[in-house]
């Protein structure tokens, strides 16, 4: 391991030193003397503090208000917020008279950063002698608010007010305060640009974490030029867990790190180091709260899986990825591959934010005839289209010789300008009757718009699409209704998964009905479907985003579970059902089978049998019954005779009998529970946390009594293990 060394800093002293100059003391007062509080802000109003017009409302917030997002860093429960009724309102907040009596006045701060329009004010006979804003003036930010100091020794024994100020009423047009206090202690001082140089040991940069602290931007440079960029909430003392940077790519021995500004006590500059193995590995696949049968990645944020497709025998899962944080940002294409849909293996990153911007939602595929020029072998290559997230939007590709494991971006990205709004999420696939590529593009509100391409390089719009009710990430494809292969329709939906059945000629998609739910849960998100699969398969696979946090871990959500799409001919029209892919079966281990049986309310044909990991299956004739309950490791499956529906926590979807008969799936791991009804008529995928102690099961009845024809209960291993 190298030695660290600091190369540069920049100094800005606490900031009430760059301010206001040298800081002397009170004359004759102990720099020791406890600290005075001014406001905490925990009572239900604000007290002997005077307020003027809407923007505070009545009392102190409770964390954020609804619209607002997540405001982080204040203390105890309450805070001073002007969001109480949205950025367009205003007013002021003035505190009674105080006497200055310690060498400074600290506070948190957040919200806008408008002088004299979102600020607080020190005011001393009349006139504002210190004041402070937040620090966002453009969209994007946090709301997370931070510690401030002003020195006051010249203002000793005097009397004054602090005035909060709301006068903005455009984005940012908000202030956020809490925990004004009268202290001795000075703030550390702030580094701006600290850089320190690093001889790197191996193959991984490690990265101190701490969840919910202050964002700060990081560069990784080689020879000057920043290779790497991007903001972590790096830990100033011990982390909560370790991020990791890939350094393979960068070819380099030497890196400089510099960091855009860090508290001059900060041990995040020195902790860095570099080896050949991720930190605390050896937990890996093991944590806690670890999914042991659905894909998380390895260390970092993950949300919607990208650039599903088949090739060369392995399906190929992008997804959005954070590599540097437990929440959503630094959007990056993280990389993993499977021989069965089951068992993934984490590749290096694929795509890395560039000067087009961070790298959003898209879709792969194999270009068979290498019509966009890029094969330089005899592998087909694969082709990713994805949206730069720049000032403004725009879409990109990507291609790779080598099966995937290492990308070049095209050099004449974008291939689609900036259209309107945030358009984004690029869905392509062949589309063999016009021999031509057909791009799914989401454009602004609930509109879509169809392109068509020969190279995948230049495309012209052909027609749009609007589906009420939902937003971004297209999904489009052709499918035939079961048992009928000559009869084929297509879907088209969004990223909450309602969709529309119609008819697409080449250049017009024609709805014939819809929107359609494709799910009932509370954990499906932002959905994409596998491009190549083999026709001797022919399968419609789909993976959705399954939103589920896992608190204190070092990874943070994960992708559902992989189904198989089908559309049924009923009495309504084609409709899509969805059920686990078959090769899950693999991970049964051991199975628990019932026979039939009468089951009487007050029966639990299920007492005795535990598990963490499960596949359920059961068949049921509700007979006079009620209510038929399936209790899963404490989370409630009811199904309602009278409502001929079945409820998970607050999440419903019909569910009627088909001849007498009842049919249900569930898949437990640990965060999540997939329930599937008659085949997958009913698709309630859920993200639960599963009590740790709790690995019951039960079965119960209400009302009268139902016949149970067939149940078993299979435990699962881990796909992770070998």
């Amino acid at each position: 391991m190298s030695h660290p060394r600091i190369l540069s800093r920049s100094f800005a002293l606490p900031v009430v030193a760059a301010l206001f100059g040298s800081i002397p003391t009170i004359p004759g007062l102990a720099s020791d003397r406890p600290d005075m509080p001014v406001a905490n802000f925990e009572g239900a109003t604000y007290g002997d503090w005077k307020v003027d017009g809407d923007a505070f409302g009545t009392g102190p917030a409770r964390g954020g208000y609804p619209g607002q997002m997540v405001v982080e860093g204040f203390r105890g429960k309450g805070l001073v917020s002007s969001f109480a009724h949205g950025d367009s309102s205003t007013g002021t907040l003035t505190s009674p008279p105080f006497t200055v009596e310690r060498n400074y006045v600290e506070f948190l701060i957040g919200g806008g950063g408008f002088a004299g329009k979102t600020c607080i004010n020190l005011v001393v006979d009349g006139q504002v002698v210190r004041t402070a804003t937040g620090p966002n003036t453009d969209p994007g930010g946090s709301e997370r608010l931070e510690p401030r100091q002003w020195a006051v020794t010249d203002l000793a024994g005097k009397s004054a007010v602090l005035k909060i100020v709301d006068s903005a009423t455009g984005g940012w047009g908000h202030i956020n305060i809490d925990e004004i206090t009268q202290t001795d202690r000075r703030l550390p001082g702030v580094l701006t640009n600290a850089t320190r140089q690093l001889t790197l040991q191996g193959r991984y940069l490690h990265l101190p974490v701490r969840n919910g602290g202050a964002k700060r931007q990081v560069s990784v440079l080689v020879g000057g030029n920043a290779e790497r960029q991007f903001e972590i909430e790096l830990a100033d003392r011990e982390p909560d867990w370790w991020a990791f940077l890939d350094t393979t790519s960068l070819s380099a021995k030497e890196v400089a790190i510099t960091v855009d500004r860090l508290p001059e006590d900060s041990q995040a500059l020195t902790s860095i180091t570099s080896s050949d193995t991720i930190q605390d590995s050896g937990n890996l696949y093991h944590e806690a709260l670890r999914p042991q049968f659905h894909f998380s990645s390895r260390r970092g944020w993950n949300n919607d899986p990208n650039g599903l497709v088949f090739h060369a025998g392995e399906y190929h899962l992008f997804y959005q990825h954070n590599p540097y944080g437990w929440g959503w940002g630094n959007m990056h294409w993280g990389h993993a591959v499977s021989p069965d849909l089951v068992h993934w293996r984490e590749l290096p990153i694929a795509l890395y934010p560039d000067r087009h911007g961070t790298m959003f939602s898209g879709s792969a595929v194999v270009d068979w005839n290498n019509s966009a020029g890029f094969q330089t072998g005899t592998e087909k290559p694969i082709v990713c289209i994805f949206t730069a997230a720049g000032n403004p939007f725009t879409q990109g590709l990507a291609f790779s010789n080598d099966r995937g494991r290492t990308w070049t971006k095209f050099d004449g990205n974008p291939v689609i300008p900036h259209i309107i709004g945030g358009n984004r999420d690029p869905k392509v696939f062949w589309h063999e009757p016009g021999h031509r590529w057909i791009m799914a593009l989401y454009l602004d509100k609930s509109d879509y718009a169809l392109f068509a391409s020969s190279d995948l390089k230049h495309w012209d719009k052909l027609s749009t699409v609007v589906i009420p009710g939902t937003s971004e990430c297209p999904e489009f494809f052709e499918i035939s209704v079961a048992g009928k292969p000559a009869e084929k329709r297509w879907i088209f939906y969004g990223g909450n998964g309602r969709y529309l059945v119609g008819t697409f000629d080449g250049t017009t998609f024609t709805p014939n009905s819809g929107p359609h739910s494709l799910h009932n849960g509370n954990a499906w998100y932002a959905s994409q479907t596998y491009t190549d699969i083999p026709a001797s398969d022919g399968r419609r696979i789909l993976i959705p985003w399954a939103q589920i946090n896992t608190p204190g871990m070092p990874f943070n959500q994960m992708m559902g579970t992989p189904v198989e799409l089908t559309l049924l001919d009923t009495d309504a029209g084609p409709r899509l059902s969805a059920n686990p892919v078959r090769e899950l079966a693999t991970l049964r281990a051991r199975t628990h089978a019932l026979p039939a049986q009468q089951v009487k309310p007050g029966d639990n044909p299920l007492a005795g049998i535990h598990g963490e990991l499960l596949d359920l299956t059961a068949e049921m004739e509700p007979g006079d019954s009620t209510e038929i309950s399936f209790q899963i490791r404490g989370t409630d499956i009811v199904w309602n005779a009278a409502k001929n529906e079945v409820t998970c926590a607050k999440n419903t979807a019909p569910l009627r009998p088909v001849h007498g008969q009842l049919r249900f799936r569930m898949l437990v791991d640990r965060t999540s529970l997939d329930i599937f009804g008659n085949d997958g008529h009913a698709y309630l995928p859920m993200g639960v946390l599963h009590p740790a102690d709790n690995r019951s099961l039960s079965l119960s009845v209400k009302g009268g009594t139902a016949t149970l024809r067939s149940l078993s209960v299979h435990e699962l291993k881990s796909a992770w293990e070998p």
